[in-house]
């Protein structure tokens, strides 16, 4: 009987281990480095390293106040906890004495990818600042374990990640943690961060973990993630985290933590353990069924479709056009849809594409190279004077543009002696008017998500500037489209088409005697141009099922038309 609930107890425990890290997208198993903390005294120094050395200046980064020692009293075991003190006295280290001391461990150990867990109870006391985080093996800083031999690199070049700080965030609760990341693209108050609620940091235990792959970092507290850093150009500026990293743990003082209170004596951070995951299993064995084909293609992006098959589950999509080049983490098995986005219209690239495993085997087949021709911009533009309300000198640029499901929206102000000049995008119905953004000059823009292809939308701009405003007229656009801008009152032509839905012929019944038509496809593709007389036909026996936009132009003007086949 004890023998089976033993059994129960390790599956349930397996189960919860598998759906806490299924959130992350490689899952490491094995332990390869740990500190249990179970032998009492001195910190093993097999294991870790006293970081004492001052940066040039005599004082530590960000204002701190402490001095970092290798005095016991700051860095000990004891019960199976690594305690790491900070304490209120004088001491004074390489010439400089200061009021407070701490201690800074870096560890012996650096890795490349992997699972880091630290189970730790943290001080909550005003002006202290605990961190667990990692740098990169190769930083350039006098008196880091590995700087001797490695340091080659400047932060933040080197990367750092902070698995855990507290005590610098003023806004937020007392037991609000945070992880962070700092690239050259985004150092000190970076904006690459993620924060957490825990309970009660002071009287419980935590664990605080980071989950790093090739393709994302993941933070996690208790096994949940709460943010992940996955940037679409990985490059040295957002990625430098393609190197070895090492872990540090230390209590910072005062500076940006804030002022420490008067009757402060001394704290902790107390660590239960430290464990770093890889997956160890030597894997020789290449992806197989590697296929690559071309999805659905835009004025501005190319989809990918991508799959492969590895014994270890997991894939990397490696895609490179031009000077470009991407990563992609992919399922074994199942495919993958990689969207190349930022493209120009009516443009051919050529995408070479390659998958290997963790490991770094590679596919028999790499690379699969695919070219793809971007579609002609579906949109519309010009140039207007009308207003509806106030008046313009010059006039304005427009633009429509479909964009996927969105509309990109662009005005340009043309007159020359407006001085203050801001736009607001004016929706005819219901009535909205949304501030836009200034791209230059008097050049503003906005996006407008979530439109179904084929329908109608009716907007205005609004200029305002020192001393009034002027408003354009409105124009109604067909999404998807890639016509001119239809006339403001469809109802003013007198032409018919039957029927819609059609299925082989399509009948068209026009007052003018001469008419221009073009009918395309979804994709602003012609699939009909014509000058016709009153009385039409077109012939879509042969046409696929779909959504099709005719556009009638005459003496009346241009009457767009969305025409369904069965």
């Amino acid at each position: 009987m004890k023998k089976k609930i033993s059994l129960q107890i390790l599956f349930l425990f397996f189960f919860l281990v598998q759906f806490c890290y299924a959130q992350v997208d490689v899952v490491y198993n094995d332990l390869v480095w740990s500190d249990e903390f179970d032998t009492d005294g001195a910190v093993n120094t097999t294991n870790w390293f006293h970081q004492t050395q001052l940066p040039a200046g005599g004082s530590w980064f960000n204002g701190e106040v402490q001095h970092y020692t290798n005095q016991i009293a700051n860095s000990f075991v004891e019960t199976g906890l690594l305690h790491i003190v900070a304490i209120k006295e004088p001491y004074t280290d390489q010439g400089v004495t200061k009021e407070y001391t701490s201690a800074r461990l870096n560890s012996k150990f650096a890795f490349k990818y992997g699972r880091v867990d630290v189970r730790a109870k943290l001080p909550l006391d005003s002006g202290t600042w605990p961190a667990i985080w990692m740098l990169g093996k190769n930083v350039n800083e006098d008196g880091a374990y590995f700087d001797a031999e490695f340091g080659t690199t400047d932060w933040p070049a080197c990367g750092e990640t902070d698995i855990m700080e507290h005590g610098i965030f003023p806004s937020q609760s007392i037991n609000y943690v945070q992880g962070t990341l700092h690239t050259p693209s985004s150092f000190g108050n970076s904006i690459n961060n993620g924060g957490i609620v825990a309970n009660d940091l002071a009287n419980t235990y935590h664990i605080y973990s980071v989950n790093w792959s090739p393709f994302q970092i993941s933070f996690l507290l208790d096994g949940v993630v709460f943010y992940t850093y996955n940037p679409t150009v990985k490059n040295p500026n957002t990625w430098p985290f393609n190197k070895e990293q090492y872990l540090l743990l230390n209590i910072a003082m005062g500076g940006i933590a804030g002022t420490l209170d008067t009757n402060f004596t001394q704290t902790s951070m107390d660590i239960d353990y430290v464990r770093v995951y890889q997956n160890t299993l030597v894997d020789t064995e290449r992806p197989n069924n590697f296929t690559a084909t071309v999805g659905a293609v835009t004025s501005s992006s190319v989809e990918l479709l991508l799959n492969a098959t590895d014994n270890s589950g997991n894939i990397a999509y490696n895609v490179s056009y031009g000077t470009q080049s991407f990563s992609y983490a992919g399922t074994s098995g199942v495919q993958k849809s990689v969207i190349i986005s930022e493209l120009s219209p009516n443009t051919n690239y050529s995408f070479s594409i390659a998958v290997n495993d963790l490991t770094g085997n590679t596919a028999l087949n790499n690379p699969i190279v695919l070219n793809a021709t971007t579609t002609a911009v579906l949109g519309c533009n010009g140039t207007d004077t009308e207003a509806s309300q106030g008046s313009f000198s010059t006039g304005y640029n427009y633009a429509f543009q479909t964009l996927g499901t969105d509309v990109k929206i662009t005005f340009e102000l043309l007159d020359t002696d407006r001085v203050g000049v801001v736009a607001y995008l004016w929706r005819q119905s219901p009535f909205a008017e949304t501030p836009m953004t200034n791209v230059s000059g008097n050049i503003f823009t906005k996006t407008i998500t979530g439109q179904i292809l084929g329908s109608t939308i009716s907007y205005a701009v609004k200029f305002a500037y020192a001393g009034g405003l002027s408003v354009t007229r409105y124009f109604t656009y067909v999404v998807g489209s890639s016509c001119s801008l239809g006339i403001e009152n469809p109802s003013d032509f007198k032409s018919s088409y039957y029927p819609n839905p059609v299925e082989n012929i399509l009948y068209l019944q026009l007052a003018n005697d001469q008419n221009q038509i073009i009918l395309t496809d979804l994709l602003g593709q012609k699939q009909v141009e014509d000058i016709v007389k009153s009385n039409h036909t077109i012939d879509m026996s042969s046409f696929k099922s779909g959504i099709y936009f005719l556009k009638i132009k005459n003496s009346d003007g241009i009457q767009n038309i969305k025409i369904i086949k069965k």
